[in-house]
């Protein structure tokens, strides 16, 4: 009987990818020495790190409401605001158990390329 990973995440079709590029963006983010554990980020903020997670990974980028539901079930706290204030209109709450899972997954895709 196969045991579940750390990094496995329990989706459904096509989110099985989202939540890879959005654990890969999140490692990505904390890689290039910016502090992302317990801070309230503007999406615009992560929007570099996703873009380069679809990049790595060949897959098309994420669209807003799919990454914002991706940060969600991995257990980011995604709150909307209006879209008067931002052109992407999520702000971001990442707790240290995601923003340190997402920093292993981010190392140990990039040792096994």
């Amino acid at each position: 009987m196969r045991q579940n990973s750390f990094f496995d995440v329990d989706a459904g079709p096509g989110e099985r990818d989202a939540a890879r590029l959005v654990l890969y963006a999140l490692g990505d983010f904390q890689e290039r020495g910016k502090v992302l554990a317990g801070r309230d980020l503007p999406f615009d903020r992560l929007r570099g790190a996703f873009r380069r997670a679809a990049e790595a990974f060949g897959e098309p980028e994420l669209d807003d409401e799919t990454t914002a539901a991706a940060l969600a079930a991995l257990g980011a706290n995604v709150r909307r605001v209006p879209t008067f204030f931002a052109k992407h209109p999520f702000r971001v709450l990442v707790p240290e158990p995601l923003a340190e899972k997402s920093r292993r997954f981010f190392l140990e895709t990039k040792k096994i390329d």
